[in-house]
């Protein structure tokens, strides 16, 4: 079946806002999505971050600019957003929307994207299970309750782990690799509180306003 053409919506100022037939605001350089105007899942919360000009697609240039805005450098920034683009968005692209090599994520569907082999904080429609949060840091977190050492992220991962998953495990190694190098602290810890914000997605925009004020000192 033919896709519907896309339709223009004109906003406020003048700005043309090129809409596909799925509703996804996009192309147009400005207005908000439609994603945005009901109440995220705490998955959508997560990567909205990188989205942004909130437009509810994720470009390769959006998630780099995410990972630079929280401190990232050039290199991971780069490898992380071809990784993260290429990996997720053609599982969340709708049905009969053509994008060609362009790799986006869209925001609406980010629960399509979910791998296997993860912990299982989120469910197959991206809310937040507070049981299986808990259970990371009562099953591995041995040296402290309250945060993870390098060591035994190694062991979270192994557990994670399901038969043949090799997608899902590189999936799962990648994020939370990342997520340690950026935010253990000076002593390698990787703090209870800091993963419950990865989770419920007020993490980077917090990373992202401490590095702005320590660029102002």
């Amino acid at each position: 079946m033919a896709s519907k053409p896309a339709d223009v919506t004109a906003t406020g100022g003048g700005v043309a806002v090129v809409r596909d037939n799925n509703n996804n605001a996009g192309g147009g350089g400005g207005g908000e999505a439609e994603v945005y105007r009901s109440e995220l899942t705490p998955l959508q919360k997560h990567v909205a971050f990188f989205d942004r000009n909130k437009d509810g697609i994720i470009y390769p240039s959006e998630t780099y600019q995410g990972f630079r805005a929280i401190g990232a450098g050039v290199v991971l920034s780069a490898v992380g957003a071809v990784f993260i683009n290429g990996g997720l968005g053609p599982k969340t692209i709708p049905e009969n929307t053509k994008t060609g090599l362009k790799l986006p994520i869209y925001v609406k569907n980010i629960h399509k994207g979910k791998h296997g082999s993860d912990s299982g904080v989120y469910d197959a429609n991206g809310r937040f299970v507070p049981e299986k949060f808990e259970e990371i840091f009562k099953k591995h977190a041995r040296t402290r309750p309250d945060a993870l050492t390098d060591k035994e992220l190694k062991e979270l991962l192994q557990s994670n782990r399901e038969p043949k998953d090799f997608k899902g495990w590189l999936g799962g190694f990648t994020e939370w690799k990342v997520l340690y190098y950026l935010c253990k602290d000076k002593d390698g810890f990787l703090h209870k509180d800091t993963v419950r914000a990865v989770y419920d997605g007020s993490l980077f925009a917090k990373m992202e306003q401490e590095k702005q004020s320590a660029k102002k000192k």
